[in-house]
């Protein structure tokens, strides 16, 4: 037996706009671009710092490593720096970049620049509610990092089998 289903009206849209070939739903919005720094910050035992995504921020439960985003004006190793201060509560100095990469999401594409950090002071804490663990840089495929950080973790293998 077939029910009836009624169908109510719906208003008419006033401000009705046209779609064309350049509008943004049609086009294809750009994506915005983030520039981002990143630091291999190793422990006694050679081991790397990675820490969890939290809940409700962009890809949560994944890891990465420690950084963030660069303010307009800000360079990327003042950005770095200013990053592990907030995040870990460390002073880092820098040694050398090792890479950048770009890597597109659908929503956004990163600019990701990653750093090795030659020393620190003080011990690294999560001040930002991020789990933080430490991992062997060839354990470190095992762990579930974020795809744009992947190609880090080949060339921290590559340092590391080369003897820095």
């Amino acid at each position: 037996v077939r029910q009836r289903q009624e169908v109510q009206e719906l208003p008419r849209c006033v401000g009705r706009r046209k779609m064309t070939a350049t509008s943004p739903a049609l086009a294809g919005a750009a994506k915005p671009i983030l520039r981002v720094v990143a630091a291999a910050l190793f422990d006694a035992q050679g081991q790397v710092l990675i820490a969890e995504r939290p809940p409700g921020r962009h890809m949560a439960g994944w890891w990465e490593f420690p950084g963030g985003k660069v303010a307009p004006g800000e360079t990327d190793s003042a950005a770095l720096v200013r990053e592990l201060r907030e995040e870990l509560g460390i002073d880092a100095q820098l040694s050398h970049e090792l890479m950048a990469a770009r890597h597109e999401y659908p929503d956004r594409t990163v600019q990701l620049l990653f750093w090795r950090v030659a020393s620190y002071a003080g011990e690294p804490r999560s001040l930002d509610g991020q789990r933080l663990k430490w991992v062997a840089v060839d354990a470190l495929r095992n762990e579930l990092i974020l795809d744009a950080d992947r190609p880090f973790i080949m060339a921290l293998q590559a340092e590391t089998n080369d003897g820095n």
